[in-house]
C-alpha cells in the first residue's frame, strides 16, 4: 500500500548476482574502504589498487600499514580479499623490492599483471599485450578462414569488424604501441591470411 513500510525481516542470503540493485549495494558497502588510507587507492568493482611511490623505509613502512588497514576493514566487514591473487609490482630501476605482507602473509611479485584484460608489465612496455592481442585476432582470422566458405568482401569486412578488429583495438589508448618493434607486430599481425 502506498506510505506504508513493511516489517522488519532478518536476512539469511546475500544480494544476488546480476540483479539491478547488486552494483550500487555492493559500492555503498565498500564506500569506506579508503577512508583511513594515506597511499593512493584504486576501487573498480571488487578490484582494488594501492600503490605509492616508496624512496624510503618510511614510505614502506606506510605503505604496509595501509594494506593492514584493508586487512581489518575486510575482517570488520566479513569481506575477506583472496590473499592469492594479491599480488605485488614494483616498478622503476631504483626500486628496493621491499616485501609486503597481508594477515601475516607475505604478497607474491610480479613482472605481469593482467588487468582489465591488458598485460601490465612491471618495466611498462607493452610488448607482451601487443602479442597477446595479435594471437587473439589470428586466432579470430584462422576461425574465421577454416568456417566461412562464401568468402566475398562484404561478408568478410563484416566478419573482420565484428570478430578481429575488437582483439586489436580493445583499450588501445592504454597501451598503444610505443616501439617501432611493436607497433610492425602489431601491424603485420592480421594483414595477410587471405
Amino acid at each position: 500500500m502506498k506510505g506504508s513500510g513493511s516489517a522488519w525481516a532478518y536476512v539469511t542470503s546475500g544480494v544476488p548476482q546480476g540483479s539491478v540493485l547488486g552494483p550500487i549495494l555492493f559500492l555503498i558497502f565498500i564506500n569506506d574502504l579508503d577512508s583511513e588510507i594515506i597511499n593512493w587507492i584504486l576501487k573498480f568493482a571488487d578490484d582494488t589498487k594501492l600503490f605509492g611511490e616508496v624512496q624510503s623505509e618510511s614510505d614502506h613502512q606506510s605503505l604496509q600499514q595501509d594494506l593492514q588497514k584493508l586487512f581489518h576493514w575486510s575482517v570488520k566487514w566479513q569481506m575477506k580479499f583472496n590473499l592469492d591473487k594479491c599480488k605485488v609490482m614494483h616498478f622503476g630501476r631504483n626500486n628496493q623490492h621491499y616485501k609486503y605482507s597481508m594477515n601475516n602473509s607475505q604478497l607474491g611479485v610480479v613482472d605481469v599483471e593482467r588487468d582489465m584484460g591488458i598485460l601490465i608489465s612491471s618495466d611498462l612496455k607493452v610488448s607482451s599485450q601487443c602479442v597477446q592481442a595479435c594471437s587473439k585476432a589470428n586466432r579470430m582470422l584462422g576461425m574465421i578462414k577454416r568456417t566461412i566458405r562464401h568468402k566475398s568482401v562484404d561478408i568478410l569486412l563484416q566478419l573482420y569488424k565484428s570478430l578481429v578488429r575488437p582483439h586489436l583495438e580493445y583499450c588501445v589508448p592504454v597501451w598503444s604501441p610505443a616501439y617501432k618493434k611493436d607497433e610492425v607486430s602489431y601491424r603485420k599481425s592480421p594483414a595477410s591470411v587471405y
